[in-house]
């Protein structure tokens, strides 16, 4: 079954990590890119960066930015393969963000 990771950090989160611990992080966001169950993973540009898109009444609406405010911002995902909800949550503990102040919501595919 394939399961999306979708990766939640604070926006300063990486700033408060020193430089050893930015490359370990990063090191192990790699390592889990590598690993066969995942077909797919990216990281976000800054939420800053993005657009929000509304239709209301037939118009097309944008917006800078994300949507809400929350103290917490979509940082990447990862598209794994997994056997079960247990090997997700497994794949989901080896995220960085998920220890650093972050955290990774797991959720089940529709298959097509």
């Amino acid at each position: 079954m394939q399961y999306a990771l979708m990766i939640y950090t604070a926006p300063d989160q990486d700033e408060a990590l020193s430089d050893v611990e930015r490359e370990a992080a990063y090191a192990e966001y790699l390592a889990l890119a590598d690993d066969p169950r995942c077909v797919g993973a990216g990281q976000l540009q800054p939420a800053e960066t993005a657009t929000s898109v509304r239709v209301a009444g037939g118009r097309t609406l944008m917006t800078d930015g994300p949507f809400a405010d929350t103290k917490e911002v979509l940082g990447g995902f990862c598209l794994i393969e997994a056997a079960d909800l247990d090997e997700a949550i497994e794949m989901a503990a080896r995220i960085p963000a998920a220890r650093l102040g972050g955290a990774v919501e797991i959720r089940p595919v529709v298959p097509r």
